[in-house]
């Protein structure tokens, strides 16, 4: 039967996405995130001294996090439990830490349980898992693509360390690509595949920073060269097959997390910083990668009020046509109506004024909701009201140059000036 088992893992090996044949096996094989396991780097340090905080991995997809918890759990030979958020549960997680207990008690060995997407558990799921982390039974390791001070509750987080994961550079994805191209084992080495300049170029850019896109890609482009390889003949790669294949490559933008809120943040400070350049790249990074275009056309909106103002009062006009363009056209056409806004955004005039001066009163409103309207400014529609002096002493505008000198605020509020003089 192990015999079976063993001959039945390696057709599965042969059989598995590269990204998976592919993955680093040791630290050094592992690339990227040279701060936290390169020379120096926090993890190697506490890895050389074996010792494995119970930790969250912090990180884009396809920067290594599961990669790096397996090769931490083989480091320190722990037993190694990998459950997936989306699936798993508490009994899963009770049945994990008793099997942990007793490997600890009569095998003295550590299990490390490491938990994919560890954003979804629940309060509950987390809460369970707390006591087991708390009294050493399990090491935990969780994965998440979201920002853990959100998503993780912090009792948990309290007692996990935080590292964060980046996305991979060019060369750093290169030199997987160009490893999986060399190696006989696991890669296409037996192949010899010929490409053309520039393709595991073109390819690295178009992952972003992804390493599992990137070598689902090298995949996808080698299949296509080996269904238009004559028999006998090399298999070459072209740059067309690179480019068929990189367009799968993913844009990162998540329209319900952390990335989304970095973006229209970037967009944001673009415009206010005046730079159109940049606000047209967040604009398009939204945009391309499938915003609601409304979403961003509000948010133009109040740019237009918040930080231009009455410097420029055209900018109201700019962003609420655009909206309507947005709301009429949808997406593509749409896109370059909200470009020309937020180009105009950004190139306008500067003044946060009306937002200052609205913020003041909603702290005089806070502080005395209930001030009452001057009797003279009332409106009398009735007898009764009239004789209570309701309107008393209003001066019409048009009639009596002295009607500016009225007063407006209520009493306690008196020669209160929320707009700065012009």
């Amino acid at each position: 039967m192990d015999l079976f088992a063993h001959q039945a893992r390696l057709n599965r090996a042969k059989e598995a996405p590269l990204p998976e044949r592919m993955r680093p096996r040791s630290l050094e094989e592992f690339v990227g995130q040279r701060a936290l396991v390169g020379e120096g780097g926090v993890l190697r340090e506490l890895l050389a001294r074996g010792e494995v905080p119970s930790m969250i991995l912090w990180g884009p997809p396809g920067t290594g996090k599961t990669t790096l918890a397996r090769i931490i759990a083989g480091s320190i030979k722990a037993h190694f439990v990998q459950c997936s958020a989306v699936t798993s549960g508490i009994a899963e997680l009770r049945t994990a830490a008793a099997e942990a207990e007793r490997r600890l008690g009569f095998e003295n060995r550590k299990t490390i349980l490491f938990v994919d997407e560890i954003h979804r558990w629940n309060k509950a799921q987390q809460d369970a898992c707390l006591p087991h982390v708390e009294n050493g039974t399990l090491t935990l390791i969780g994965a998440t693509t979201e920002n853990p001070s959100f998503e993780v509750n912090a009792a948990l987080l309290s007692r996990t360390r935080v590292f964060v994961l980046t996305h991979l550079d060019a060369a750093d994805i290169e030199a997987l690509l160009e490893r999986a191209l060399v190696d006989r084992e696991r890669g296409f080495g037996a192949l010899r595949a010929q490409l053309e300049d520039g393709v595991l170029g073109a390819v690295a850019e178009a992952a972003a920073g992804d390493a599992r896109v990137a070598l689902n890609a090298l995949d996808l482009a080698i299949s296509l060269a080996r269904q238009r390889a004559k028999k006998g003949e090399p298999v070459r790669v072209s740059r067309d097959d690179a480019s068929k294949a990189a367009a799968r490559a993913h844009l990162y933008y998540d329209k319900n997390r952390e990335e989304h809120y970095n973006i229209i943040s970037a967009l944001h400070k673009s415009m206010r910083g005046s730079d159109p350049d940049a606000a047209l790249y967040w604009l398009g990074r939204m945009l391309e990668a499938g915003e609601d275009p409304l979403y961003v056309a509000r948010r133009l909106v109040r740019f237009a009020s918040e930080d231009v103002g009455l410097a420029d009062p055209m900018a109201l006009v700019q962003a609420t046509a655009a909206f309507e363009a947005a709301h009429q056209l949808g997406m593509p056409e749409c896109n370059v109506c909200l470009a020309q806004a937020a180009v105009y955004l950004a190139k306008a005039p500067k003044s946060n004024a009306l937002y200052a001066a609205y913020g003041r009163v909603q702290e005089d409103i806070r502080r005395a909701p209930t001030l009452p309207v001057p009797l003279h400014i009332r409106n009398a529609p009735t007898k009764l009201m009239k004789d209570l002096d309701y309107g008393k002493g209003y001066v019409y505008p048009p009639d009596a140059p002295e009607a500016a000198r009225q007063e407006f605020l209520p009493q306690q509020l008196r020669g209160k000036k929320y707009l700065p003089e012009v």
